[in-house]
């Protein structure tokens, strides 16, 4: 019989506070939530008579609340909800109690104070001896059927079917949670309806010592009825049938064997089964208690453990297979497997060959994904068992990689065969290429875990091992070892094609013939990767095409470029050109500068045409020679575009970079590869393109430039309008591949016509220079290298200092000066400090005239003239006469 209720909302904060409990009041809107601006504090401080007498004592508030755990003396309160009861849970868990020898516990929890909830759950109370209260923890849990769900579960799951909707069925309330009790009514709860008690009172919550609470948890837990997933620690992965209804011994053990034949002899003992559920007790546990189940699931006979002093992990399903393998294996399946068999269990296997792996289709691009183990090969058919398995050509070289020399030199056969497709040899080691998100090409070389993916993906490699089940062998199949990688990756030379380099169009070959078929040519050692789609070429040229071609680069694409003079239209030409005969000529090109007097003048969109036909790799300048060298090495390493951009110097700016002047002049660049101390040597092939707005040049970059100068001569150039053919950009897009196909027409029938050069001067380039000197005259486009005074006016260093030296000339003659006489005659003529822009002393003058000793400015070089008389550098100013040589 259940002590009588409080009648008041006041007087049960009064019975509640009595018995040591926290008491917090509760808002009437549904929500359960507490009715004070925050109860936070009441976690650690028991609320006062005082303020019970605040909250409660107008009547006005129907709720009020427990908080449980330590503020309230360490009660803790265990909840089924109004659907476990409904399903008989609460018989359930009281017999299992009984039989697990906690029924004295458990009818103390039951008898003491009890609270039913408007839903028609029960809430029973324990005060917990030895040990702190756990906070809120759901115990059991199963899935909602359709009928139970609300609308909103409904909605979801017409959203989204396959979405489980979990309901919890037991659960606690402890340190740091509250739960409402009696006699909240009204708004309070959903429903309207009010909490009852139905047994006891809290003067009479039992004190239940922490042991026993922790095995009445447990036996709550073991009626969750959630399916749990098997971890591959407890059970080995489920395997398709053997052919010809074969068994492997651990399924065979599955069959044939009992948990109790498992777990007894480890001294499990056994509790009490109720339906199909059996109860375990662990070694060494009291006689109060279970610590796991056996039969519980509906699918398969597992043992779930709900105790952590065992041996198996809690709370995890193991099938009997993996409990075994556990228990005598230390959770080895393959040893437990053999084990089994030789205790008879499973039957014997045929000998498997390891079948071919699919050839990888397509491309090989990226690699990781052939280290995935997805990509291992299948076993032979099931329905071919035994000795006579049909032998399966093989499409893929397939290598026995038991013994590493062998493995290494049979590696290094397939690659001389020619059997392995996309990889070639380049300075540094194997390489392969592939695109971008851009799709521009790329260049990768292989590093161990590269080249790894690489051999999994073209090569069946496989280790002949003892097989321990019929003490035989088999094939397994097996990938490179990263060791053996690196020690093919450490020779001197592989036998590889060589991979010259990447070309985005066709190209001239050495000897004159077109290379236009994509892919490697062996050849050249190319790698043709087409921009854009490859036109058909005729095979040769009429003077139509010919004309034709001319007509689309020089008259409808270039015709509206504001170029300031011919020279910078051919200029412009002969760089669009270059890479088309790069392979044809030897040596480096001169950078292009394009340079314009105004934003908005196009230098972008010559920029432009390079990348729709050919693709361009931009890059910012960098703020000093350091970064520049990282970068160029980075662009000729690592990118396979022919063209490489670097955009957007800053106005006005002087190009006066050494490091700019050693790559212009050589044929081949060598540095250290960023994040390695290996140094590599790779062709300088790029046509490298400066641009900004009045850009000029100093010391020797000026030598090795071409302009290409643009000059709109017009307010807001970038207002412009009227174009031939429209806005050049969508123009590009769809013409490109007639824009490449028109160059390369222009060259071929120069090529054609016996390449005929024109003899010109251009110091390395000097090659380059001539043959582009003769295509242009045969194209008919005048201007090319006509333009070297105006160059020397772009280059600020020969412009200041041929102007100090004809100072010099005018204001001292053929005489023999001293830097300082020069210093203090000409204050307003000398040259600047190019970075500080101050005027030098007498000293720094001399040290400048010293370094530029021989050289010509113009028409005026400087000499110095030994004093030996004073022991000190005299200088005199010399002016070359029309035709001295």
């Amino acid at each position: 019989m259940s002590d009588a209720p409080s009648t008041t909302l006041r007087d049960a904060a009064h019975e509640l506070h009595e018995a040591g409990l926290c008491v917090l009041p509760i808002k009437a809107d549904g929500s359960k939530k507490a009715d004070v601006s925050t109860w936070t504090p009441y976690k650690v401080n028991r609320s006062t008579p005082e303020e019970h007498d605040r909250w409660f004592g107008d009547g006005r508030r129907t709720g009020i609340a427990t908080i449980y755990g330590a503020v309230s003396g360490g009660v803790e309160m265990v909840e089924f909800e109004g659907h476990a009861i409904a399903d008989g849970l609460l018989e359930e868990v009281t017999e299992i109690m009984d039989a697990s020898g906690l029924g004295k516990e458990w009818a103390a929890i039951l008898g003491g104070w009890a609270t039913e909830s408007p839903s028609g759950g029960r809430h029973y109370r324990a005060r917990i001896d030895g040990a702190a209260v756990p906070g809120n923890t759901k115990l059991a849990s199963r899935v909602a059927r359709p009928e139970e769900y609300t609308a909103e579960e409904r909605q979801k799951v017409a959203e989204k079917p396959g979405t489980r909707v979990i309901r919890v069925q037991i659960e606690t309330r402890g340190e740091g949670g509250y739960g409402l009790v009696e006699p909240s009514h009204g708004s309070v709860h959903q429903t309207g309806k009010p909490y009852l008690r139905i047994a006891g009172s809290p003067a009479s919550i039992p004190t239940v010592d922490s042991d026993a609470m922790a095995a009445i948890r447990d036996i709550c837990r073991m009626v969750d009825t959630l399916p749990k997933q098997e971890s591959p620690k407890t059970a080995p992965r489920d395997l398709r049938p053997l052919p010809g209804g074969g068994l492997r011994p651990g399924e065979d053990f599955e069959a044939k064997t009992d948990w109790s034949e498992i777990l007894e002899p480890e001294g499990w003992t056994f509790v009490y089964q109720r339906g199909s559920t059996r109860y375990w007790r662990r070694p060494g546990k009291d006689t109060r208690g279970i610590s796991a189940t056996t039969g519980h699931a509906s699918d398969r006979d597992r043992l779930f453990v709900f105790s952590t002093g065992t041996e198996f992990a809690a709370e995890v399903p193991y099938n009997k297979f993996g409990a075994y393998a556990l228990l005598h294996h230390g959770g080895d399946y393959k040893r437990a497997a053999a084990a089994l068999r030789g205790q008879g269990l499973g039957s014997e296997p045929p000998r498997r060959r390891l079948n071919s792996v699919p050839p990888h289709a397509g491309n090989f691009s990226e690699g990781s994904s052939a280290l995935d183990p997805d990509t291992a090969p299948d076993e032979a058919p099931d329905d071919m068992p035994g000795p006579d398995l049909r032998v399966v050509k093989p499409r893929l070289p397939e290598l026995d990689i038991t013994n590493e020399a062998d493995a290494i030199d049979g590696l290094l056969g397939i690659m001389a065969a020619g059997q392995l497709p996309d990889l070639y040899k380049r300075s540094g080691g194997p390489s392969w290429v592939y695109e971008d998100d851009q799709g521009n090409p790329l260049i990768k070389q292989l590093a161990t875990d590269n080249l790894r993916a690489y051999l999994a993906d073209h090569i069946t490699t496989f280790q002949v091992v003892r097989d321990p089940l019929t003490e035989g062998t088999q094939e397994v199949r097996e990938l490179f070892m990263p060791k053996t990688c690196g020690t093919i990756l450490g020779r001197k030379d592989w036998p590889l094609p060589p991979l010259k380099g990447i070309v985005t169009s066709p190209v001239i070959r050495p000897d004159g013939s077109l290379l236009q078929s994509p892919g490697y040519d062996a050849e050249t050692g190319l790698y043709l990767h087409p921009r854009v789609a490859v036109r058909r070429l005729r095979p040769d040229v009429t003077a139509d095409s010919l004309a034709k071609a001319k007509d689309i680069v020089l008259h409808q694409m270039l015709a509206d470029f504001p170029f300031e003079k011919p020279s910078d239209r051919a200029h412009y030409l002969g760089a669009l050109l270059t890479p088309i005969l790069r392979p044809y000529f030897h040596g480096p090109t001169p950078m292009f500068i394009v340079s314009s007097t105004a934003a908005g003048s196009g230098k972008s969109l010559l920029k432009d045409i390079f990348k729709y036909a050919y693709g361009s790799s931009d890059t910012p300048w960098p703020e000093n020679d350091t970064e520049l060298r990282k970068s160029i090495t980075t662009q000729l390493y690592t990118t396979g575009q022919p063209v490489i951009v670097l955009d957007n110097l800053p106005n006005g700016y002087t190009i006066k970079s050494p490091v700019l002047s050693a790559l212009l002049t050589t044929e081949s660049w060598g540095d250290r590869v960023l994040g390695a101390s290996a140094s590599v040597t790779m062709p300088n092939d790029r046509l490298w393109i400066l641009t900004g707005n009045g850009l000029q040049t100093g010391g020797d970059n000026a030598r090795r430039a071409m302009w290409v100068r643009l000059n709109p001569n017009v307010p807001d150039p970038d207002q412009r309008d009227g174009f031939k053919v429209g806005d050049l950009r969508p123009w590009l897009r769809t013409n490109a591949s007639t824009v490449v196909a028109a160059l390369v027409t222009m060259v071929r029938a120069w090529i054609a016509e016996g390449a005929p050069t024109i003899r010109t001067r251009k110091g390395d380039y000097s090659e380059w220079a001539s043959m582009m000197a003769g295509l242009l005259d045969f194209l008919g486009v005048p201007g090319w290298m006509t333009d070297r005074d105006d160059a020397m006016k772009q280059d600020a260093e020969t412009a200041e200092w041929a102007s100090f030296l004809i100072a010099w000339t005018e204001k001292f003659g053929g005489d023999t000066i001293t830097a300082t006489q020069a210093a203090q005659g000409l204050p307003e003529f000398l040259p600047r400090h190019p970075r500080t822009g101050e005027q030098p002393t007498a000293a720094q003058l001399g040290i400048w005239l010293k370094a530029r000793d021989g050289r010509f400015f113009g028409m005026h070089r400087v000499c110095l003239v030994w004093d030996s008389h004073r022991c000190s550098n005299r200088w005199r100013v010399e002016v070359h006469q029309q035709g001295e040589k």
